[in-house]
């Protein structure tokens, strides 16, 4: 048991900062909440903390593209799986969420009613448990058949190579070849779960958007009339001569051709 020192016990808003007797990490805190509607008391290191709250200010401005005075009234609406547990809320953004089962993803976005982005998140356990099943690949198989997808992960990546329980390197080469499989849904580290939600609210929006203006581009194209066939270029008077030539007609070697000529060359043809 670590030894506390005199100078303990300092309340502080739903935490209570130990300060141990040792060289390294002496202050810690023990953090009071709820799990589940049950309290709950965690041991929170000054390193843990820093970790849970790295120095990253989310922005407040909406994604690009989800500005305009059409999308004041109306914000970006994310639906998020019915199966989804402790689903992100979305509370720093301008969204609205609307829950349904999806069959790919734990959020995505749509467009004139059809799914067209989603995002499957995982936390590194998650990750880990789903390479080494296998399941991850049947999820990103489906995923790739979404115009814009991607998996994102609420921790850093070279927090894979401190995993105790499973071989680090099996699940970095698991994560290199579900990449290599499938490399239109990439896997995105992304620290923390606010930096994956706001990670995702981004993507989202600019995938939708992306999606929007490839239809609209799609639609012009289609109300364009055919160019038709292209017409063959004019042959030259070499090409004629030679033909003519072949062919047994009456033609000089250099010189005009005879008009006569000219008209059986492209009658033959």
């Amino acid at each position: 048991m670590e030894r506390v020192a005199t100078r303990v016990c300092v309340r502080r808003g739903a935490a209570i900062e130990l300060v141990l007797d040792r060289t390294k990490e002496s202050r810690s805190q023990f953090v009071l909440t709820n799990v589940k509607g049950r309290e709950g008391i965690f041991w929170q290191s000054a390193r843990t903390a820093k970790q849970a709250r790295p120095a990253v200010r989310i922005p407040t401005a909406r994604a690009a593209g989800t500005s305009g005075e059409a999308d004041a009234a109306s914000p970006l609406e994310i639906v998020v799986d019915a199966h989804e547990r402790y689903a992100w809320r979305f509370s720093h953004q301008q969204v609205s969420t609307r829950k349904q089962r999806l069959d790919a993803g734990d959020y995505a976005v749509e467009l004139d009613g059809r799914v067209v982005a989603a995002v499957e998140r995982k936390s590194l356990e998650d990750l880990t448990s789903s390479l080494v099943n296998g399941k991850l690949r049947y999820a990103l198989a489906e995923l790739s058949g979404i115009p814009r997808a991607a998996v994102v992960v609420e921790e850093r990546y070279p927090r894979v190579f401190g995993l105790t329980h499973v071989r680090p390197a099996v699940v970095a080469d698991a994560i290199a070849e579900c990449q290599a499989r499938y490399p239109a849904v990439p896997i995105v580290f992304a620290e923390t779960r606010a930096l994956a939600q706001e990670w995702t609210y981004r993507f989202l929006a600019a995938a939708l958007r992306e999606v929007a203006a490839e239809d609209h581009a799609d639609s012009q194209m289609a109300g364009l009339a055919l160019a038709g066939p292209v017409p063959q270029p004019a042959p030259n008077t070499a090409t004629v001569r030679a033909w003519a030539l072949a062919e047994g007609l009456a033609a000089s070697d250099r010189g005009r051709l005879r008009p006569e000529v000219w008209e059986a060359y492209p009658a033959a043809h």
